[in-house]
Formats: C-alpha cells, structure tokens, sequence
C-alpha cells in the first residue's frame, strides 16, 4: 500500500500546483478586464483618475505635514518657533514614545482614505498611502530595527479579514527596508471602538490591552521600534502599545501614522 501512496502523492503535488497558477491566472485576467472595463474612480470625489486613486484636485486638498512641527509629537507649528522647540502637548503631557510623525493633517480626504482602507476592502491604497508615510517617518526609519503595526484582536481581525495597520506596514517595509514584525505585539483584550469616547474614556479602554508575546520578548529588548497605524486622534492606543513594548525592554518605541489629528488654535 505504502508504495502505491507514494506515485499518487507525486502525481498529486504538479496538479495541485498547476490548478494554483491556473487559478491566480484566472483571477488577474478578471482584475485586468474589469480595470479595462470600470476605470478607477477617485475615493474622495468619484471621478476617474490613473493609479493612485485620488484624482489631482483632491490630492491638492490633501494637507500633507511638513516642518516646522515639534520635534517630539510631530505636530504642525503655524510659524517657526526654532530650533528643539516643543509644543505645549509634548511639554505637559510627554507620551511613553520618542516620537511621532505623520504624513498628512486628518482632514476630509484623509478621513475618505483611511475608512476605504480600512472598512471597504481598499487594499489597493495601501501602497501609496504607505509611500507617504515612509517619506514622513525617514528619520524614524533611520537605523529602526523593526516596524509593528497596531494588532486587531483576533475576533474583529476574523470579521475584518485583514488589518489596515499591517498592509500599511507591509508598504513601509518595501519603501524602506525595515522588516515587518506582525506576530510580536499582540491584541490581548478585545476592547469597543475608540470612536466617540472621551480622551480619559479612550485611554481607560485599551489599558492592558496588548502585550508583546512571550515566545518574542528576546526580539524586543534592545531594539528601535517603530509603531505603525493608521490615525492618531488621542494617541490612547498608540501610547498603550509603547507601554507594552518598553515594558519587554524595548531600547525606544517611534510612532508613524497616516494622519493625525491637529487640533485648530
């Protein structure tokens, strides 16, 4: 019996491989035909555009971070206060993290963006929105070791099917060279949604949320880490998941986001 198993496995392997590419074939001539058939339309304002999916006006809306800004939250300054300036945030409440960048102020067209990706399967932004990103966090990129995206908890990961934070990450990671450390940093508790809570409320929801598994702890003590997520509103989250990495004695925790939220003086 064992050697008439062993003709039919080796038979079996080619055909399963054969059926895979036939089906992954199928499946780009499918996106091929509907591409040339339904021309991409702009996610903010639905009209056709080439490529990135925002078309030239509302790309011209976008309101990208540029300096100056505060060193340590990369929030935007109106005029140039000089050098190692801080802002009055980073002064009276300093967070677990060294620093945060963003690449572009979370207005319409960024909060379009980001729902797209996030709620309506819009994979395909990811790796523009990511190349953004990597430009607005070159410098913490610079010697970072690895890039964690915010975990989902493995129930709204189940319903969601994938994490925005992650394909993020894994656009960084091209950009930049700088690995994708998924599996570190884990989501523990399931919490409720940070929209429409306070800023105390937020930071009570996540607290002891996430924890850095124990099997990788020896991957974190001494390293440079970079956060990835999509939006900093509070920097609830963000700032529980620094705790969680400096705690299994992370050297330093950076935050890079998509957009932040910037409040109006």
């Amino acid at each position: 019996m064992e050697a008439d198993a062993a003709p039919s496995r080796t038979i079996t392997a080619p055909l399963r491989a054969a059926w895979t590419a036939g089906r992954h074939a199928l499946a780009r001539a499918a996106r091929l035909t509907l591409d040339i058939a339904l021309p991409t339309l702009c996610v903010s304002c639905r009209e056709p555009v080439d490529g990135e999916g925002v078309c030239a006006a509302c790309w011209a809306r976008l309101s990208f971070i540029e300096r100056p800004f505060c060193p340590r939250l990369g929030i935007p300054f109106a005029y140039d206060p000089g050098p190692d300036m801080l802002s009055m945030e980073a002064i009276a409440s300093p967070p677990a993290y060294q620093r945060a960048r963003a690449a572009v102020r979370y207005d319409d067209v960024a909060r379009t963006l980001v729902h797209a990706l996030k709620y309506q399967d819009r994979t395909d932004l990811a790796p523009a929105m990511g190349r953004w990103m990597a430009r607005a966090g070159g410098e913490l990129l610079t010697g970072a070791d690895m890039l964690i995206p915010v975990p989902l908890h493995w129930r709204r990961a189940w319903r969601r099917r994938y994490n925005q934070s992650g394909a993020l990450a894994r656009s960084i990671e091209r950009q930049s060279g700088v690995k994708v450390r998924g599996e570190v940093l884990r989501r523990v508790r399931a919490t409720e949604q940070q929209i429409g809570l306070s800023r105390a409320q937020r930071a009570t929801n996540v607290q002891g949320a996430f924890q850095v598994s124990p099997d990788r702890q020896a991957e974190v003590q001494g390293r440079r880490i970079v956060l990835i997520d999509d939006v900093l509103t509070s920097g609830a989250t963000l700032e529980a998941c620094a705790r969680a990495l400096l705690r299994a004695k992370a050297a330093q925790v950076d935050v890079l986001v998509f957009a932040r939220v910037v409040e109006t003086r």
